[in-house]
C-alpha cells in the first residue's frame, strides 16, 4: 500500500494534534521551516495545511484523511467522511462555538435587528446560510483578522467569530447575540480512500487509538494492598470504569487492587483509603483506554 497521506493542521491545532498523535503512539517532528513533518510509521505520509481548506483536499483526494474542525467541513461543504470526533481535554481539544456579537452599546438583540447591516467574518458561507435562515438581508464581508477589533471600533455592524469562554469579545466591549455553530476536531476521510480496504483499515487504526489517547487524558490508574479483613469494605469505595482488578499477594492474608478512576477523584480517593487500611497506593498516569 502506498503511505496514507495524513494533513496535520497548520496553526492553533498543530502542536494540541502532534501532542495527541504522540500519546496515541505516534512520534511527529516537525520544524518552523518546513511543511512536511516526518512520523515514525513507513504507512503514514503527513502534510501540513491550514484547517480551513483541510476538507477540500481531503474531498479532493490529495490527502487521503486530516484532523480538521468541523466548523471548516461545514463552511467548505465538503463531501468527506467523519471518523471520529476528537472531544476534549487538558491539551486543548476543546469545543469552540461560532457566535454573533456587537458592541455593549449596540440595541441589536437578535439576528433580525441587524437588517441591512456589514458583518464581518472569516465564516463567509456559513454566516450568509445563517442570515438567509433568519430571513434578514445583510453585507457580510470577509475578515483577514483582528474581526473583534472591527466591531470594537465600529467598522461594521457585528461579527462572526470563533470563541471558547466569550472572554476575548467581552474584553473588546462586545456581548454575544446568538450561536451560530459548535465546532470541534475530528479525523475525516475521503470517501474513496476509506472504501480501499487497507486505507480503511489504518484510518481505523489512527481513530481508535486517538479516541484511546483521549479517554485516557482524564484517567489515572490507581494499585493498592488491602487487609483481607478490609476488603468488602474498601471495595465499596473504589469508582471504576469496570470492576477493580483483585489478586491474592502471595503469602499474605492481603489482596493488591488495580482500577482506573477519574483524576478528579484521587484526592479525595486516597485519603479515604488510607483511612480504610489501604497500603503501598500507587498513582499513574494512562496513555490510552481502548
Amino acid at each position: 500500500m502506498e503511505p496514507l497521506n495524513l494533513g496535520i493542521p497548520k496553526g492553533s491545532l498543530e502542536k494540541t494534534t502532534i501532542e495527541l498523535f504522540r500519546r496515541a503512539g505516534w512520534k511527529i517532528t516537525n520544524s518552523s521551516r518546513s511543511y512536511i513533518p516526518t512520523i515514525d510509521d513507513d504507512a503514514i505520509s503527513c502534510k501540513l495545511a491550514r484547517p480551513q481548506e483541510m476538507s477540500r483536499y481531503v474531498e479532493s483526494g490529495a490527502l487521503d484523511a486530516a484532523i480538521t474542525g468541523s466548523d471548516w467541513t461545514l463552511e467548505n461543504e465538503s463531501d468527506v467522511e467523519v471518523i471520529a470526533d476528537l472531544v476534549y481535554s487538558r491539551i486543548s481539544f476543546r469545543p469552540t462555538r461560532w457566535v454573533l456579537a456587537v458592541r455593549n452599546d449596540s440595541p441589536v438583540q437578535k439576528a433580525e435587528d441587524l437588517e441591512g447591516a456589514v458583518i464581518a467574518t472569516e465564516f463567509v458561507k456559513s454566516t450568509e446560510r445563517y442570515f438567509a435562515s433568519h430571513n434578514t438581508s445583510v453585507q457580510v464581508e470577509f475578515s483577514w483578522g483582528a474581526t473583534e477589533a472591527k466591531a470594537a471600533e465600529s467598522l461594521v455592524d457585528a461579527i462572526v467569530d470563533v470563541t471558547e469562554t466569550g472572554s476575548t469579545l467581552r474584553a473588546n466591549g462586545l456581548r454575544i447575540v446568538d450561536t451560530l455553530t459548535k465546532s470541534n476536531p475530528q479525523l475525516i476521510a475521503n470517501r474513496d480512500s476509506y472504501r480501499d480496504p487497507e486505507k480503511k483499515a489504518k484510518i481505523d487504526q489512527i481513530a481508535l487509538l486517538l479516541r484511546g489517547a483521549l479517554e485516557a487524558e482524564s484517567r489515572v490508574g490507581i494499585k493498592l494492598n488491602i487487609p483481607k479483613d478490609r476488603i468488602e469494605a474498601i471495595l465499596e469505595l473504589l469508582p471504576s470504569i469496570t470492576a477493580p482488578t483483585v489478586a491474592n499477594l502471595y503469602g499474605k492474608d492481603w489482596f493488591a487492587v488495580e482500577i482506573v478512576v477519574s483524576e478528579a477523584e484521587v484526592r479525595d480517593l486516597i485519603p479515604r483509603l488510607r483511612e480504610f487500611g489501604a497500603e503501598g497506593i500507587i498513582e499513574y498516569p494512562l496513555n490510552k483506554i481502548v
